[in-house]
């Protein structure tokens, strides 16, 4: 058994190039056009995976 996330850090969309919607752990400064720091920051969604790997899916 095995729990996966759609990436890492954010990713540009597949579809549109834009980074509107964001996806993964990790939050980068960046929009559309390039611009930004690219500073990387944890979310969230990062801690609540810690735990879901520190416990081994019992705390979903």
């Amino acid at each position: 058994m095995g729990y996966t996330v759609w990436g890492c850090i954010d990713v540009v969309s597949f579809g549109t190039g834009e980074f509107k919607k964001r996806y993964g752990l990790i939050y980068v400064d960046a929009d559309d056009e390039g611009h930004g720091t690219f500073e990387r920051r944890r979310k969230k969604s990062f801690g609540w995976y810690q735990k879901v790997i520190a416990t081994n899916g019992e705390q979903l």
